[in-house]
């Protein structure tokens, strides 16, 4: 078994080494981009505002809603999930050993 773990851990490595310049930019569709050009817009908006003026509550009405602006900005650009060669390895064993 431990040839065997040895034999995965060093022929795997090397496939996953690539540089994150490679990373091809997500394709939105129009909607998409309508709709990130329409929370750029709302956060240029918020920017301009005078925050010194507004309430306590409203400015944390204000900071939920950017940080609700930004998630759904993440949401459209495609951000992923990033599993290092160590846990990949991990998951692949364990399920070797619970199969």
């Amino acid at each position: 078994m431990t040839s065997a773990a040895a034999l995965l851990l060093f022929s795997t490595t090397p496939t996953f080494a690539e540089s994150k310049d490679k990373k091809e930019p997500k394709v939105l569709t129009a909607e998409e981009q309508v709709k990130l050009e329409e929370i750029e817009a709302r956060v240029l908006e918020i920017r301009d505002m005078k925050l010194s003026n507004l309430e306590k509550a409203e400015k944390a009405e204000i900071k939920a809603e950017l940080k609700s602006l930004e998630e759904e900005a993440k949401a459209l650009n495609g951000s992923g999930l990033y599993i290092s060669t160590g846990a990949l390895i991990i998951i692949i064993i364990l399920l070797i050993i619970l199969i």
